[in-house]
């Protein structure tokens, strides 16, 4: 086997392609997974509408959301936790920081590291080839951390922890605990918003208040721990908005606010932050944020998250398995595809059909 099938980026804005990509000769220490399963997230779409960063170029192979069973391991490896991985065990993988850089040496924080390694963006006619999650196969780079993943977590739960949920855990890492007399407020009802309100909840939260829309997406947010939700599409005034919230919080505003939406509904949200709060901003960029200075609440701290530490991916992999019988973690995955469905998948993501999209592969 030289070649399997994956889902190329082209052109922007065009249908992807299914081509037979090559499978890589493995490097010392690294691996070749099947995969089992790949969700989309908005990050696939804009790259998908291009342009791609700065230095990136098409082809791609699209997806950074990857969950398979290892097929090939090149010389001995162990799992994050130091336990020996073998062919037959089902992961997911961490990205990769330099180690030797500012961020990572010095500043210990290795989100930020200028050559961090990610997936989903890297072309797919340069070697390793296999770097994006909507394929057969991929190749994980002898420097990720593994995660495996245990039979209670299904292949499309687990592939979003490797994005959407490591963040999450990611953010809540550095607000610190939830008092049993905080409010919660989170900004957004998409995978990112309603696992958040999962971990408030779980976390001990008196409250948790989700904000969004649509109709449908609520009353996932419902079952996932919101004690109340504010729909966006019938309470179109912000001001009735952040009136919700303080009507909820004694007139005060909400310990803590989480940004699970875009980064333009930061201004809003400070609006609903009390007085010495705190605000976690960790949806994507999109729009302008204009924030008058004069207005944001006092001693207020605010923290903007990106990504995750391989930590991260074990906390999202862990709270999946032991909070299964708690939260419908499945109800985020709002639909499922075969490979050669990815344009009606990418279509459905891009025109808002969809919430979370998992492509299957078994």
């Amino acid at each position: 086997m030289n070649t399997c099938r994956a889902a190329v980026i082209t052109a922007h804005n065009q249908p992807l392609e299914i081509q037979q990509v090559r499978i890589p000769d493995l490097d010392p220490g690294s691996l070749l997974v099947r995969i089992t399963a790949s969700t989309l997230c908005g990050t696939d779409i804009h790259r998908w509408h291009g342009p791609l960063p700065k230095g990136d170029s098409l082809p791609i192979i699209t997806g950074h959301e990857p969950c398979g069973v290892i097929e090939e391991i090149s010389g001995s490896r162990t799992d994050i936790l130091g336990n020996p991985i073998k062919r037959g065990d089902r992961v997911v993988w961490s990205y990769v920081a330099c180690g030797s850089c500012y961020y990572c040496s010095v500043a210990l924080q290795p989100c930020i590291c200028r050559g961090r390694a990610s997936w989903g963006h890297n072309r797919a006619d340069e070697h390793p080839f296999l770097l994006g999650s909507c394929a057969e196969y991929m190749y994980v780079p002898p420097e990720c951390l593994i995660i495996k993943v245990p039979d209670e977590v299904t292949s499309a739960s687990a592939a979003a922890s490797a994005c959407a949920y490591r963040t999450v855990m990611h953010g809540y890492d550095r607000l610190g605990a939830i008092k049993s007399h905080e409010t919660v407020v989170i900004q957004g009802s998409g995978p990112l918003g309603n696992f958040a309100a999962a971990v408030a909840k779980d976390h001990g939260a008196k409250k948790v208040l989700v904000i969004g829309a649509p109709a449908n997406r609520l009353e996932v947010s419902r079952r996932m721990g919101a004690d109340d939700t504010l729909n966006i599409e019938t309470v179109k005034d912000a001001k009735d908005r952040v009136e919700w919230v303080k009507g909820h919080t004694d007139g005060r505003g909400a310990d803590v606010v989480i940004q699970c939406a875009t980064s333009s509904a930061v201004p809003e949200g400070l609006r609903m932050l009390r007085d010495g709060g705190r605000y976690v901003s960790i949806g994507v960029s999109g729009g302008n944020a204009m924030v008058d200075i004069e207005r944001i609440p006092q001693e207020m701290t605010f923290l903007n998250v990106r990504s995750g530490e391989p930590r991260h991916w074990l906390q999202a992999i862990d709270f999946l398995a032991s909070r299964r019988d708690r939260f419908p973690f499945e109800e985020m995955i709002s639909a499922h595809y075969k490979l050669d469905q990815i344009n009606q998948a990418i279509d459905d993501m891009a025109s808002f059909k969809v919430v979370k999209a998992a492509i299957d592969f078994n």
